[in-house]
C-alpha cells in the first residue's frame, strides 16, 4: 500500500510540475536497487504497461483483487493490534489511506470540517446552495457565509 501512496504522491507532482515521469520505468528502476526486487514491482510496471493513465495501483485489476482478497485480514490485524495497544502506522495510515480513496466525499467532508473549526474557512453542503460556517466553539449552530 506504501507503494501505491508512493507512486500516487509522484505522479502527482508530475502532473502539477510537468515532470513526465513513466510510473512503469520508476517501478523497473527501483526493482534494481530494491531489497523487493521481485515480481511485486513487476507488477506494479505491467499495471502502467496496461495503462499509463492509471490513477492510482489501486484501480488496476491485480492490485484490485490482491486488496479485496485481503482487506477482511488487514482490518482484523489492525484492529486487532490497536485493541493490544500495539502501534502499526505504516497498515493504519495505508488502510485510512485506501478508505478515503473508496468514499466520494468523506475526506472532502471532514477536512472542510477542521479547515472551518480551525480556521473559519467555510465549507460547502450537498444539500444546500452557497457557503456556511459552523460557530464551533459556541452554541455549534450553522451560519450562512
Amino acid at each position: 500500500m506504501a507503494y501505491a501512496q508512493g507512486f500516487d504522491h509522484i505522479q502527482a507532482g508530475s502532473v502539477e510540475y510537468d515532470w513526465k515521469i513513466d510510473r512503469g520505468a520508476m517501478a523497473t528502476i527501483w526493482r534494481g536497487g530494491c531489497i523487493i526486487r521481485a515480481k511485486f514491482l513487476d507488477r506494479i510496471r505491467e499495471a502502467y504497461d496496461d495503462n499509463p493513465a492509471l490513477p492510482s495501483l489501486l484501480v488496476a485489476p491485480y492490485f484490485a483483487k490482491a486488496v479485496s482478497d485481503g482487506i477482511h485480514s488487514w482490518r482484523r490485524v489492525v484492529a486487532d493490534a490497536a485493541r493490544a495497544g500495539i502501534p502499526t502506522p505504516a497498515f493504519s495510515s495505508s488502510l485510512a489511506y485506501y478508505d478515503g480513496l473508496r468514499r466520494n466525499r468523506l475526506p472532502a467532508a471532514l477536512i472542510q470540517g477542521l479547515r472551518d473549526n480551525f480556521g473559519a474557512h467555510t465549507y460547502q453542503r450537498v444539500d444546500k446552495e452557497g457557503s456556511f460556517h459552523t460557530l464551533w466553539a459556541g452554541d455549534k449552530s450553522e451560519v450562512k457565509a
